[in-house]
This record gives C-alpha cells, sequence and structure tokens, in this order.
C-alpha cells in the first residue's frame, strides 16, 4: 500500500460544488450547500463479504497512519479523507469501496479548500453541465402486484412470531445515455432536497435524509428515521398529515425499533450515548418522517468506520430482529440490493467523519443502466396497499431528478 502525501490549503469557498466534480465518475458529500467534491482517484480500496466494515475500518487506520499531511484548515473534511459506499448484504455481488480522491474540493461555514494527494496538478475549475436528458424508470424485478403480495408475506411472518419489523424495498430501472453527465441529477437533488445528503461515490448516487452516523473528536451523533406519511396538499391538510404520523401506533412501534437498534450497537462504545425521550416530525419536501436524535461521548476511541461497522444494518433498513429480517429480505427480494440501504459516506485520517444511509438512491453501471430501490418497514399492522404507496413516495427524489 502506497504511502500518501497529503496537502490542504485554504482557497476562497466555492458557490457550489457539484460543478467541480468529475462528470461521468463523480464523487461527493453535501449537504445545505457545505460538504466536498472529488477529482480522480489517488487511492481505492475494495471490500467484500461479512467482515468488509472491519476490514475498511482497519486499512483505513494503516492508510492514516503512513500518511503524511499538512492541513492548515483543519476543519471537518479537509486533510487525507476517503469516500465510502458499502453494500446492504454480506452476500452482494457489489464491491464496497474506499476511495481516496486525487483532489478534494470543500467548502464548510464560510470556509473553503482545496487538497492534493500525491502532488496531484489536476485543475480546479467548475465546468458546464454535459448535455440535459430526460428518462423514465420502471418496475423492475418486483412488480407492484409481487411487492404488495411480499408485504402481505411478511405480515404473516410478523403475526406468526419470532419477527417483529422487516423492511421490504421493490426495484425501479432505467438507463441513462452513454457518458452522460450524473452532475445533473445530484443537481436536481441538491436543490430539490437540500436538508438531505446528496452523496455519489463510485456511481452510486442519491440523496439521503438518514444520519447514519457522525463522529468529531470524540462525540457522536445520529438521526434515526423511521416511519413516514405523505405531505398533505395545502397547510391544513399538511398539520393534519403530522399529527396522524406522531400519533400511529404502526409507525411509533416501526421508530421505536429503529432507535432501540442503534443505541444497542452504539453503548458499548459510549455508556451515556441517549437518544431524545419521544421522537419528533421531520418535514421533507415529499414526506413527513418520525425522527430521533442520538447523542454521546466515546468512550473506547473509536473511529466513525467502527461505528459504522457496529451499526449496519440497522432496523431502519434491515427491521428486528436483525438475522431473522435479514433472512426474509433474502427470501421476499429477488434481487441484489446492492450499496442500497447501506451506509455512504466519508472519513479523514483522525477516524473522524459523516456517513448516511444510502436511501433515495439508484446503482448507475458503466452501462448506463440505472437500478432504484425504496422500501417500507412493514409491522404486523402493515397494509400492501399503503406501503406500496409508501414507496411510491420515496421513489419520488429519484426519479423526479432522472425524469
Amino acid at each position: 500500500m502506497t504511502d500518501l502525501t497529503v496537502e490542504t490549503r485554504r482557497t476562497d469557498p466555492v458557490a457550489s460544488l457539484i460543478p467541480f466534480a468529475d462528470p461521468v465518475n463523480p464523487l461527493l458529500m453535501q449537504r445545505r450547500g457545505d460538504g466536498i467534491a472529488g477529482l480522480g482517484e489517488a487511492l481505492r480500496l475494495e471490500f467484500s463479504g461479512p467482515t468488509r466494515l472491519a476490514d475498511a475500518a482497519a486499512a483505513w487506520r494503516e492508510v492514516s497512519a503512513s500518511a503524511r499531511v499538512d492541513d492548515e484548515v483543519k476543519i471537518g473534511g479537509s486533510g487525507l479523507v476517503a469516500f465510502g459506499a458499502f453494500t446492504f448484504d454480506d452476500a452482494s455481488a457489489r464491491t464496497s469501496v474506499l476511495i481516496v480522491p486525487e483532489v478534494v474540493i470543500g467548502r464548510r461555514d464560510g470556509v473553503g479548500w482545496v487538497t492534493r494527494v500525491n502532488g496531484a496538478t489536476n485543475p480546479v475549475a467548475a465546468s458546464a453541465l454535459g448535455t440535459e436528458y430526460r428518462l423514465s424508470l420502471h418496475p423492475g424485478s418486483l412488480a407492484p402486484d409481487a411487492y404488495q403480495a411480499a408485504v402481505a408475506t411478511a405480515v404473516s411472518r410478523i403475526l406468526a412470531g419470532g419477527l417483529q419489523k422487516v423492511v421490504i424495498a421493490r426495484d425501479l430501472v432505467g438507463h441513462v445515455p452513454e457518458s452522460a453527465d450524473l452532475r445533473r441529477v445530484l443537481l436536481e437533488l441538491a436543490l430539490g432536497y437540500p436538508d438531505t445528503w446528496t452523496f455519489a461515490v463510485d456511481r452510486h448516487i442519491g440523496s439521503s435524509p438518514e444520519t447514519l452516523v457522525r463522529v468529531h473528536a470524540g462525540d457522536v451523533t445520529a438521526r434515526v428515521l423511521a416511519g413516514s406519511h405523505a405531505r398533505g396538499s395545502d397547510a391544513e391538510a399538511d398539520a393534519a398529515a403530522a399529527l396522524e404520523l406522531a400519533t400511529s401506533t404502526k409507525d411509533l412501534d416501526e421508530h421505536r425499533f429503529a432507535v432501540e437498534s442503534v443505541l444497542a450497537a452504539l453503548r458499548p462504545h459510549g455508556p451515556g450515548i441517549t437518544a431524545n425521550e419521544l421522537p419528533f416530525t421531520l418535514k421533507l419536501p415529499n414526506l413527513w418522517h418520525l425522527a430521533s436524535d442520538v447523542h454521546g461521548s466515546l468512550s473506547d476511541g473509536s473511529g466513525a468506520l467502527d461505528l459504522v461497522a457496529a451499526l449496519h444494518p440497522t432496523a431502519a433498513v434491515a427491521g428486528t430482529p436483525t438475522a431473522r429480517a435479514l433472512d426474509a429480505i433474502r427470501e421476499l427480494e429477488p434481487f441484489d440490493r446492492g450499496r442500497y440501504g447501506g451506509p455512504v459516506g466519508w472519513v479523514d485520517q483522525h477516524g473522524d467523519g459523516k456517513w448516511a444511509i444510502s436511501l433515495r438512491s439508484a446503482e448507475v453501471d458503466a452501462d448506463g443502466t440505472i437500478t432504484a430501490f425504496a422500501g417500507a418497514g412493514i409491522v404486523a399492522d402493515s397494509v400492501p396497499a399503503r406501503e406500496l404507496a409508501e414507496t411510491t413516495l420515496k421513489f419520488r427524489p429519484i426519479v423526479e431528478a432522472f425524469g
């Protein structure tokens, strides 16, 4: 493994990160306009199998220990950073990756910077977006009727006992033109959903509302989303929708399972880690979500990737109990989720980082094939038609961004 030399220098903050990314293979992680964009690959690490996250954490410690870092900015995302995207399932045919770009352009809280790795001379300049394209996404290997049947089967399994919640997803497929400028999709997502994490790693792109974990200087935070309701058509209907969600036994149960799974994973690393006592309703352009914030201090020196390994998969994307939920997912979903539902984000040389769960996302293969996924949390009183409608709402960001 080659030792890396890293130099970060302060610059004027750019107006938008997206035009600086590569059109075909963009690297991006941003929220509310702040974040980092990468160009090129100075180092690419690939992982697979059940130990992929732990292997990545170990490999990143080795890379960080040997790197020579000159960082005059010293802000989250400056210095040595790797973008990462990991598969949902242990047996996925897709690879999980950590990518150290040759160049990183960053902005945060009015501060801008450029990081160069191994003396990279890539020009840092915004470029015009490529030719506009519009396309449709169509049902994939789990059509709407088949999805409702899968939900009904999941409910019967839950009522039989031994399974409390399982997340069942369905897929949409499409095709982009050869060498399509994926920054167009990222721009649509960032403009339409500024409060979410807009990301692109290894042609896996999306805009996730759910923070898996953030680590900075020994402090850890996370945001858990589970339970959702469509927005209302006017102010009165919207307020009623939020109230219905906040008082829904089905959604509160689903949310409780998700919060408990996060706390159970994090507390071995910090016994004082807690969540707010009651969930709150989080407003997105297309949905209301039940949300809870988790926060605390780490007591064992764990880094972001260690916590990602401990957390994944949460009940928000798998179910409860985890092992039985995963068995049900493998049986009822006729596809490989790939990186959908997996961790996506960045990690720095200190082990700090920001990671989201890959939701509202799509994989764009080299041949232009698009595969998008959306899922719903199934509990005992789930209704198949309503769960199908929920997935349609969750597909909306990706469908609109491409179409």
